[in-house]
C-alpha cells in the first residue's frame, strides 16, 4: 500500500487576533500530538473539571509557529521527489480555513520558499545527477477549480476548461497550457560524468529555470480569483492545482510517466465566519461542496470503509485527482490551523477533517 501522511501546521497569532483578545488555545504536545481546549470553559469550574473539553490528535507530524518552511517540507514532501521520478503518483495538499497560512505553506515568499519552490529545485536536481541513460521530460500546469470551473491561471483568457479521460482512463485537462521546465534534448545535451567538462560547472538547465518557472508560478496565483471575506482580507475563493508530469524513457525500455500535484485548497471555513452573502455564500457552497466531495473519497478509500465505490465524479477536484488518491499514488494532506481562541469551531472542525484523512489507505 501506498504512503498517506497528514501533518498539522500551528501558525502563530495574528495581529488582528491579538487586538481582539483572542488568547491561544491550540498547543503542540510533542512532534504528534495537538491538544485544542474549549474556550468557553471555566477554568475554576470544580465539578466538570473531571470531564474536560480539551481534545487531543495524533498526526503523522505536526509543526507550531516556530517550525521553519524547510523543516515543513522535509518531514512531509521531500522524501516523495524519488516516487515521482520512478512513476509514481503523488498529491500534496494543503487544507483548512482561510487565512491560516496554507499559501505561506505552498508558495511561501521570496525570503521563505514554500513547498512549490523546494520541490521544483529536487527534483530539477535529482534529474540532472540522475544516470545519463534515461531522458526526463518535465511539464507543468496551473490550474484553478472555481464555481467548479476550470481556470488557466498560465493563461487565464482561455476561458473555461473541460476535463477528458483519455483511453487510458487518465483524466485530463483539454486544452490547458502546459510549460516545459525541463525537456529531453537539455538534459541529453549536458556533459556526462568523467569525460572532460566538469557538470558541476556547466550551467545546470533545472536549476537555471527555476527561478522563471516560479515567477510563472507567482504570476498565476496573482490570477487567482480573490475576494475579501470577514474571515482575510485577499481570501482565495478557488482550489489552485500545480501538477507537474514527469516522463522517463530509458534505453530499450518503454516510457514511465510520474503525476505531482500540488494543492492550495480553498478556506474550508463555514459560511458564518466569513459573514458572506450573495455571490460570497454561493461560491462558498461549492468549495464545501468539492471539499466534501475530497472528504467522501478520502473516508472511501480508508481501509474502514465498508463501500468498494469510490464517487470521484462528486466533483471537479475530485475527478482530477482520481489516478493520484487512489492507486499507485503517495497523499500527503498539511492541515492548518489557527491558535487564537477566536478560531475554535474552525479549528476543531479542521482537525477532525484531517484526523480522518489519516486513516486513508490506497492499495
Amino acid at each position: 500500500p501506498s504512503v498517506s501522511q497528514v501533518a498539522l501546521r500551528i501558525r502563530p497569532m495574528s495581529a488582528a487576533e491579538l487586538a481582539e483578545g483572542a488568547r491561544p488555545i491550540a498547543h503542540l504536545m510533542d512532534e504528534q500530538v495537538v491538544v485544542l481546549q474549549d474556550p468557553m470553559e471555566d477554568p475554576d469550574d470544580i465539578l466538570r473539571a473531571s470531564c474536560s473539553r480539551e481534545k487531543s490528535y495524533v498526526f503523522d507530524v505536526a509543526f507550531d509557529s516556530s517550525a521553519t518552511q524547510e523543516t515543513v517540507y522535509r518531514a512531509t514532501t521531500q522524501g516523495l521527489v524519488a516516487g515521482v521520478i520512478s512513476g509514481h503518483n503523488t498529491t500534496v495538499f494543503a487544507y483548512g480555513p482561510t487565512g491560516c497560512g496554507k499559501t505561506y505553506t505552498m508558495l511561501g515568499t521570496d525570503g521563505e520558499p514554500g513547498i512549490y519552490a523546494r520541490t521544483l529545485g529536487e527534483l530539477f536536481q535529482a534529474i540532472e545527477d540522475a544516470s545519463g541513460d534515461t531522458e526526463y521530460e518535465v511539464s507543468m500546469s496551473y490550474l484553478e477549480i472555481y464555481n467548479e470551473m476550470i481556470r488557466d491561471l498560465l493563461n487565464p483568457s482561455l476561458g473555461c476548461l473541460q476535463l477528458r479521460e483519455d483511453a487510458g482512463g487518465t483524466v485530463q485537462v483539454a486544452g490547458i497550457t502546459e510549460i516545459s521546465a525541463i525537456s529531453a534534448e537539455e538534459v541529453s545535451q549536458r556533459a556526462p560524468m568523467g569525460h572532460g567538462g566538469d557538470p558541476a560547472n556547466s550551467p545546470l538547465p533545472g536549476a537555471a529555470r527555476l527561478p522563471q518557472v516560479l515567477q510563472a508560478l507567482a504570476r498565476g496565483n496573482m490570477q487567482r480569483t480573490q475576494e475579501p471575506t470577514a474571515a482575510n482580507r485577499t481570501s482565495s475563493r478557488s482550489h489552485a492545482v500545480l501538477q507537474v508530469t514527469v516522463r522517463q524513457r530509458r534505453r530499450g525500455r518503454g516510457l514511465r510517466r510520474g503525476r505531482l500535484f500540488m494543492i492550495d485548497l480553498a478556506g474550508s471555513e463555514r459560511a458564518a465566519q466569513t459573514q458572506n452573502r450573495g455571490q460570497r455564500m454561493k461560491e462558498g457552497a461549492h468549495i464545501n461542496r468539492s471539499l466534501l466531495a475530497l472528504g467522501n473519497c478520502i473516508k472511501a478509500l480508508s481501509h474502514q470503509a465498508s463501500t468498494k465505490y469510490i464517487n470521484y465524479r462528486d466533483s471537479k477536484l475530485t475527478r482530477l485527482l482520481k489516478d493520484s488518491l487512489g492507486g499507485n499514488s503517495h497523499t500527503v494532506m498539511i492541515a492548518h490551523i489557527s491558535p487564537a481562541s477566536t478560531a475554535f469551531k474552525e479549528s476543531r472542525s479542521t482537525l477532525a477533517y484531517a484526523h480522518r484523512a489519516k486513516s486513508i489507505r490506497t492499495t
